[in-house]
This record gives structure tokens, C-alpha cells and sequence, in this order.
């Protein structure tokens, strides 16, 4: 029985939503996988996403950055937390490995922490990584001027060095200090249309216009309660807002997993981030978005749905003066794009149950996971060969 060891970051949702179809489709090839997972968020938010059973170990293997709220960082906060995380990094390592060793998988993948490649380089056990982003590339964006950032930096990117491959899911980050990647096709779930439970459990006259505010599992203050009435729209929002006036609703007692209620709304209001944004387009729900300035990764992102969705860029000043719900008929006006098609679960899966399913050296690993355009499968492959 293969033995799968996952690590799924818990900064944010977005990262459970690009493993969650991988590990859903790998099961499918694979019915007998044995699958342990790690990460700092709930059980019960990862099984209502990810579908084979699996063994939970909670614990948290990176925290990316520390948040003020969805879209921004707070930098200093951010900066004693590496300092921390990396003051005896050989130490965090060796404790990994032993842990790995202890499990034993035959391959470890994680999204997108840093930690368990490098454990699993020591422990002799293959790995892969995979994401829209790395840390590495937003470490060295926020504190490439800073004296003490470059021997973190230089141990976050050796550590993601260390691995087989690093799978980058379209729309992702170039990437340009990571020797072997493998672009992927979009990963994102597809959900149901239930439009008319919607309609059965809000309040309203039918053919309301519903817009979800959903910021990836982080909190957004926006003075919601002074946005300007607009009738026949309905706000759907996050409970705690406490909000109570009659065209709010708070969206967690629908009891409707998130992808459904997403492709059963008009439109979603959110920051650029990975989940939200590829199962939007993949849905075909268009996009509110706040920009995140000091978020690399936002460009691709945005990028991205301007080519295969529909989105609007707005602000808080434009949410509070009701230039927002201008912009949205317009995009409702508007003939919808084809859905792009998120094959790149199967895609992804493909790869990890070959490797799962027989063995095969490092040298064919790496040139299995070589981008058509950079293949490095001549470098020295950082891949050791199974131990057990």
C-alpha cells in the first residue's frame, strides 16, 4: 500500500483548495493510498474538502506571514517570526526528519512549506512541492534589503532545491531560482449549482442579485454596515460581521460547502488569491477583488482572470460610495467567458501515482517533472533513492 505524507500550509484556505483535487483525483488512481496529513487547520475544514480518509496530524510546518488582515502583511511582526523560525534551523530540520523517518512514507509532498523538503532530503525520503507561489520568492521580496535576511532566504531556497520537482499550478509565480519545476494546468473544485436552495432559505423577492464576501479564510474589515443600499442585491457575508440590516445575510448558516454556494452566487468579493480566484473563473462567478500591493503573486493572479474570467478591481472608497455595484452590472451585462477547464488535479496526480505506484530513480523523477521549455534534468538531482 503506498504511503503518501501531505503537508498543507494553513496561511489562508488557498492552499487546501490547490491539494484538496490533487489528493481527491489521486485517490481515485489510487484506491489503496495510504495518506497522512499534516496541517494547523481544523479536521473537519480539511474533510470537507478532501474525500479518501486520511491520518490528521495537527501542527503547523510554516506560517508564510504574519497578517494585519487579508491583504496586509505586518511586516515586522513577519520578520520576528523567520528570525525565530530559522535561530537553530539545523535543529528544526534533524526533529522533521526523525519524524519522517518515523512515518516512513515513500513520498512527501507538501503546499508549500519549506520545512519537510529539507526533512525529507535528510531522512532520504523524495519529495515534491507544489503551489501557485513559494515563500522563498516573497521572503526575498519583502526583506531582500534587510542584513539578516539572506542566510534565511538562502536556507528557504535550498530547502525547496532539495526537492524533486516543484510543481507550479497555473496561474502561478515564475519562479525563476527553483531549477526543476513542472507548469500545471489550473486546479480548482467544481461545485453545484444550488440556486434554488438559495432561494428557499434567504430572505428576498426571487431574482436578487447575491454577492459573497469571502477573503480566504482571513478577516477583512470594511465598514460593510455604511455600504449604500442597492435594491435587489443581497450581501452574503461572514457571520461575525453581526450586520442587520435586510440585505445582508450571513452565509455560514446556508450549510452549503463553499464551492456550491460560489457557483450559485452572482458574483464574489474577495483579495487576489489562488482558491478563490481559479474556482470563481472555473465556475464562471465573476470577481470583486481588493488588490494586495505588497503580494507578489497577485499579478499572475490577476492577470490570469482577466484572460479567462470576469473581474473588477475595486477599493474601499469606491465599496462605501456604491461605485462597486456600478462596475458589477456592467460585468453582469456582460456575455460570460468559457470556463477555463481545471485538468491540472489529474494532471498532478498523474505524476505523484507513477512515483507512488512504482519506483523510479531520481534521474527519471526529475525528467518526469522537467518543464518543456527548462528541462534541468542534467543537474545533479537532489532526489535520494528510497530507504525502506
Amino acid at each position: 500500500m503506498p504511503h503518501l505524507f501531505v503537508d498543507i500550509s494553513s496561511h489562508g484556505l488557498g492552499h487546501l483548495a490547490q491539494t484538496a483535487p490533487v489528493l481527491n483525483a489521486l485517490a481515485e488512481r489510487l484506491p489503496g493510498l495510504r495518506l497522512t496529513l499534516r496541517s494547523g487547520l481544523a479536521p473537519e475544514m480539511l474533510r470537507a474538502r478532501i474525500r479518501p480518509a486520511f491520518e490528521h496530524i495537527p501542527g503547523r510546518s510554516d506560517f508564510g506571514f504574519v497578517m494585519i488582515d487579508a491583504t496586509r502583511i505586518d511586516r515586522e511582526a513577519t520578520a520576528v517570526a523567520y528570525r525565530e523560525w530559522h535561530a537553530d534551523w539545523p535543529r528544526r530540520v534533524a526533529e522533521d526528519a526523525a519524524l519522517l523517518k518515523q512515518l516512513a512514507p515513500d513520498l512527501v509532498l507538501t503546499d508549500v512549506a519549506y520545512l519537510p523538503l529539507a526533512a525529507a532530503a535528510v531522512a532520504g525520503i523524495p519529495s515534491l512541492a507544489m503551489s501557485s507561489l513559494n515563500w522563498a520568492d516573497l521572503f526575498e521580496h519583502t526583506f531582500d534589503h534587510e542584513p539578516w535576511a539572506a542566510r534565511i532566504h538562502g536556507e528557504i531556497l535550498a530547502a525547496y532545491r532539495s526537492a524533486c520537482c516543484f510543481l507550479r499550478l497555473t496561474p502561478a509565480m515564475p519562479m525563476p531560482g527553483l531549477p526543476r519545476t513542472r507548469t500545471i494546468a489550473p486546479v480548482a473544485s467544481l461545485g453545484q449549482d444550488r440556486l434554488a436552495e438559495l432561494d428557499a432559505r434567504l430572505p428576498g423577492p426571487a431574482g436578487e442579485k447575491r454577492v459573497l464576501v469571502a477573503f480566504g479564510g482571513f478577516d477583512k474589515p470594511l465598514a460593510a454596515e455604511r455600504w449604500p443600499h442597492h435594491p435587489g442585491v443581497r450581501w452574503l457575508v461572514p457571520a461575525h460581521w453581526d450586520i442587520r440590516r435586510p440585505d445582508f445575510s450571513a452565509f455560514a448558516p446556508l450549510g452549503l460547502p463553499f464551492t456550491d454556494l460560489l457557483r450559485s452566487v452572482d458574483a464574489v468579493l474577495t483579495k487576489p488569491g489562488y482558491g478563490t480566484f481559479t474556482e470563481a473563473a472555473c465556475n464562471g462567478t465573476p470577481v470583486v477583488f481588493l488588490r494586495r500591493d505588497d503580494w507578489p503573486e497577485q499579478d499572475c493572479l490577476i492577470d490570469w482572470l482577466a484572460a479567462h474570467g470576469r473581474g473588477l478591481e475595486t477599493t474601499e472608497a469606491d465599496l462605501l460610495s456604491g461605485m462597486t455595484l456600478a462596475g458589477l452590472r456592467t460585468l453582469w451585462e456582460e456575455t460570460p467567458p468559457p470556463p477555463p477547464l481545471p485538468s491540472g488535479a489529474e494532471e498532478a496526480a498523474a505524476l505523484i501515482a507513477e512515483h507512488l505506484s512504482a519506483p523510479v530513480s531520481p534521474v527519471e523523477l526529475v525528467e518526469s517533472c522537467a518543464t518543456s521549455h527548462r528541462s534541468d534534468a542534467s543537474l545533479p538531482s537532489p532526489c535520494p533513492t528510497r530507504t525502506h
